[in-house]
């Protein structure tokens, strides 16, 4: 499993400097988006989308290189969110460049569109479904359904109004917590039409290959073994919401015995927990976790 856009922290690089793994990573990604990267991974602060998101993949990407030898082959990936891109990278359905570029497009494309369309997501908790529907219905078209992440774990996602309404809707209608997220935008809706838009052109020339193992898309939560489909799922995606839960239980479904969270912070582990309890879940979020996490 690996992370999207919210597990970033400052200097989350630190902890693979010294790994071999910054020099098989780092530093020809450098090559290839023409830009040092060492200031992005120690010092700075990740406020943008577009520094975030590629900050958490070159971190996924670290620590997919330093334990993909180490464990035995996945039955499948998945990614949350922006975590697609990088599973795609992992499975081969994208090569290191494209994969790179692809990211960088997103993230700047995805910016873009917040700018021009404002707004914000908030996590909500321990809400039912009556629940949500009155949050959202008080919102008159205006927020929606971002992200369907473990039990009890919803994220909304709309215009500053729309949320607001649907914020203040879901507390009185008994919702346990409401949490605003620290984001510039509101993801996965709508109001991300313009990024899909000019995302599919991007996609459109870029080469993909069938993966090693299936990656199950956020979409749909279904495996997929092609390639050429992610230029259609990948872009219709950042309108479309996460449904994190339902592609983690189909990973159980398929066989699953063992989950590990790959790049930075704990957040899917945490997750997983609560979406098939009982199966163990590891995450490789620094080097110096790999000897006591990776299984085999």
């Amino acid at each position: 499993m690996f992370p999207g856009q919210g597990a970033q922290t400052a200097g989350m690089g630190a902890p693979w400097r010294d790994h071999p793994a910054w020099h098989s990573v780092v530093t020809p990604a450098e090559d290839v988006l023409g830009r040092p990267l060492e200031p992005l991974l120690l010092e700075a602060a990740l406020d943008r989308t577009e520094d975030a998101q590629l900050a958490i993949v070159l971190v996924s990407l670290m620590a997919w290189e330093a334990c993909r030898y180490e464990m035995d082959t996945p039955v499948a990936l998945a990614g949350h969110s922006l975590g697609q891109i990088t599973a795609l990278m992992a499975a081969g359905v994208l090569g290191f460049e494209d994969g790179l570029t692809l990211v960088a497009a997103r993230g700047r494309l995805t910016q873009a569109a917040a700018d021009a369309n404002p707004g914000g997501m908030a996590a909500v908790l321990g809400a039912s479904d009556e629940q949500l529907a009155a949050a959202l219905a008080a919102a008159s078209g205006r927020c929606w359904i971002a992200n369907d992440n473990a039990p009890g774990q919803v994220v909304l996602a709309g215009t500053e109004a729309g949320l607001a309404e649907a914020v203040e809707a879901a507390r009185a209608a008994g919702a346990r917590k409401v949490v605003p997220l620290a984001v510039n935008g509101a993801f996965h809706t709508p109001l991300m039409a313009e990024a899909r838009t000019a995302l599919s052109d991007h996609l459109a020339a870029v080469q993909l290959a069938a993966p090693a193992v299936p990656i199950v898309s956020n979409e749909d939560a279904t495996p997929y073994h092609d390639g050429d489909g992610w230029r259609v799922r990948l872009a219709d995606h950042v309108v479309q919401p996460v449904r994190w839960r339902q592609s983690v239980a189909v990973m159980a479904d398929l066989g699953g015995s063992r989950f590990v969270e790959v790049g930075p912070g704990r957040t899917l582990a945490g997750m997983a927990r609560r979406i098939v309890p009982g199966v163990p879940v590891d995450s490789i979020d620094s080097a110096d976790r790999l000897t006591a996490e990776v299984p085999t």
